[in-house]
């Protein structure tokens, strides 16, 4: 181990070889941002913020990759590696360490992501989905690391992880946001080299006979006995053509008076809305993407009536959706603004109260502990099951369901949303403060 203010040179890890490394520039100062925006950055903190063992460590090395006294990082299979500089510029090399893949793991996790072209294309636009992931740990090839799964090494001479291998990890969980592929380097191949492998084992799977590719796939049933029935079954019909935007909707005002109760102007805002959705849905269907997305989820009657509200219809149809729904008009611009900042998380955030789970609570509580830097000055808050108010102002901060924090501002007596979801409470907060 290097002795304390050692840099030490950053030697390749034993059969990694030079064209594998990649190294990136020290990043600025991040305060005021969430270090990981990107679900696959999240993930890899929570598995050093799960791994590490000592808090106070955990929160200085956040200060330090926020004051950006991490230098130029390097990753490469196995490791990363920077120089981080203590407040009084003693300087040390710190490493984290996460064990490759397998040969025989790298060969699945190929043959997988060679079979859906969907994965392949979310590679390539710098994006990991949930369900590669998943897909992956379905075939026993674990891609985030875990908790324990991050180890470091570090010429301070801790033995667990410090405020300097804790500010490598945070600085790391901003370059995963910009590229997945960092993580795959880690763990083993390096993007150039993975997408050759990719793109020829594409080839070779498009020049295989049908039941043959459909055998070392080891999916589905061989081409033969799926179209055993081809005599007596019609053939599939042709996809449509796409789309390029929605026809116009009718004119439904002629010269025959409606029935009483008909609003023509809703009927036509509510024709043009399903035009509107039907061409969004067809696009959807026929993008490349489309089998590996989740389906969208279904909406609630008072959902629905703010996102049509949010499509602008007008004072007297937006009227119509208030009473509908059960809202006054202010009521209902509260959840228009709701939805465009978060769609239906963010309107179950306005319009739901309730109380977390006991761990839940801790791990908000400590989320918040921990927010503020020692030089700043932390508000006084007060906790009203998932509500945290400002003592004495006018801001709030709401913890959603799904563990982000949602800024508040209190205006003409009541609570609005001023912002979209965050993971980070101290900067939703000091955003309201600039704000106001």
């Amino acid at each position: 181990m290097n002795t304390p203010g050692d840099e030490g040179p950053m030697d390749l890890d034993e059969g990694a070889s030079p064209a594998a490394e990649r190294t990136f520039e020290a990043l600025p100062a991040a305060r005021g941002r969430a270090f990981a925006r990107s679900w696959w950055g999240q993930a890899w903190l929570k598995a050093l913020e799960d791994t590490a063992l000592d808090g106070k460590q955990l929160k200085l090395g956040r200060q330090h990759a926020r004051a950006g006294a991490v230098g130029a990082v390097s990753v490469r299979p196995g490791r990363i590696t920077a120089v981080v500089q203590d407040r009084d510029h003693t300087r040390h090399r710190s490493d984290v360490l996460l064990q490759q893949l397998s040969a025989a793991d790298w060969d699945r996790f190929l043959d997988m992501v060679a079979d859906r072209a969907g994965h392949i294309a979310a590679l390539l636009d710098r994006d990991m989905p949930p369900v590669l992931v998943e897909d992956a740990a379905a075939a026993g090839i674990e891609l985030l690391p875990g908790i324990g799964d991050l180890e470091s090494e570090c010429s301070c001479g801790a033995w667990d992880h410090c405020a300097h291998s804790a500010a490598l990890c945070y600085q790391l969980a901003r370059l995963l946001d910009q590229d997945p592929f960092v993580l795959l380097l880690m763990r083993g191949r390096g993007e150039r080299e993975l997408l050759d492998e990719l793109q020829a084992r594409s080839a070779s799977r498009a020049e295989l006979p049908a039941g043959e590719a459909a055998e070392r796939s080891g999916a589905g049933v061989p081409a033969a006995e799926a179209y055993a029935a081809r005599d007596i079954l019609p053939p599939l019909p042709a996809a449509p053509p796409p789309v390029a935007a929605p026809g116009a909707p009718p004119v439904l005002g002629g010269g025959t008076s409606p029935a009483p109760g008909v609003d023509v102007a809703a009927l036509e805002f509510l024709t043009g809305d399903a035009a509107a959705r039907a061409q969004r849905l067809l696009a959807d269907a026929l993008s490349a993407g489309h089998p590996d997305s989740p389906p969208p989820p279904v909406l609630t009657p008072a959902q629905d009536a703010v996102r049509l509200a949010a499509a602008g219809p007008g004072a007297a149809i937006s009227a119509r959706l208030a009473a509908g729904s059960g809202r006054d008009p202010r009521s209902l611009a509260s959840a228009v603004r709701a939805w465009e900042l978060g769609g239906a998380a963010g309107l179950a955030v306005l319009e739901e109260e309730w109380t977390p789970e006991p761990e839940a609570l801790a791990r908000a509580t400590g989320r918040l502990a921990a927010a503020w830097e020692d030089d700043e000055t932390r508000p006084r808050l007060r906790v009203t099951r998932n509500r945290w108010t400002v003592v004495g102002g006018a801001a709030q901060l709401r913890y959603g369901r799904d563990g982000r924090w949602w800024p508040y501002r209190r205006e003409g007596g009541r609570w609005v949303p001023a912002g979209p979801a965050t993971d980070d409470p101290a900067g939703a907060l000091a955003g309201l403060s600039a704000e106001g």
